[in-house]
């Protein structure tokens, strides 16, 4: 089935254009020119919402209210186009709930990175959704929603991309992954990082883990995996 993309903006060139695109690159595109047909429009349950601010009505901002109230649009992400630069519409925003701004002019190219940059980011934390909240393993402790990491009985401070690659390995023992792998999956495809990034963070780890640091073992050539050890998922 094809991602469904509900369009919302009362500029009806703008919605043409982008609703062009948008097919071209493979997407179903659902139409709406102002607040109160987007909320209607909801019945046809979009992946993803492009969202006009200033708009008749309803603006932007109310509609994305009353989507965020609604249990089954609570995860949806939702962008914004806007003729506003300022920091206060941007964190209002946030705010309410979207997960993303375009400033008009809008380029096609750049709505279509942000499109599938939204999309992915949806279907990882869908993902992550069936990941344990915490590994045990022997006197090795992590709280993935506290983001908290223990080691014999004493808290470590790990910053989050540390963390994320920790937690990442350790629940998947045994399994070798390659750097680019471990880039794209921890930091994301539209993060700029290099190989060496993941060396890097796994030296610090592995200095955190002190006397543990043999469970993230090297594969020469390939990249690292976490030792297979009995662990306790809760």
């Amino acid at each position: 089935m094809k991602t469904k993309i509900l369009l919302v903006d009362d500029e009806k060139d703008i919605v043409e254009f982008l609703q062009y695109n948008l097919i071209h690159e493979g997407f179903e595109v659902i139409t709406a020119y102002n607040g109160m047909e987007a909320l209607k429009k909801l019945s046809e349950k979009p992946d993803l919402v492009i969202l006009d601010i200033m708009m008749p009505q309803l603006n932007g901002y109310d509609v994305c209210k009353k989507l965020r109230s609604l249990p089954e649009f609570r995860q949806t992400p939702v962008i914004f186009l806007t003729a506003k630069s300022s920091e206060v519409d941007e964190i209002r925003g946030l705010e309410i709930g979207a997960n993303d701004f375009i400033q008009k002019p809008i380029s096609p190219k750049k709505l279509i990175a942000r499109v599938n940059s939204n999309l992915r980011k949806d279907i990882k934390k869908s993902e992550e959704k069936s990941f344990p909240a915490h590994i045990k393993i022997g006197l090795l402790y992590i709280d993935r929603n506290k983001y908290l990491v223990n080691i014999d009985g004493a808290e470590k401070i790990f910053p989050r991309k540390e963390f994320e690659l920790l937690y990442y390995l350790a629940n998947n023992p045994g399994k070798v992954f390659d750097r680019d792998t471990l880039l794209k999956d921890v930091w994301g495809l539209d993060v700029y990082v290099v190989d060496r990034t993941v060396d890097v963070h796994i030296r610090k780890i592995r200095e955190k883990l002190r006397k543990h640091a043999n469970l993230i073992e090297t594969v020469k050539g390939v990249g690292y995996k976490f030792k297979s050890v009995e662990k306790s998922k809760a």
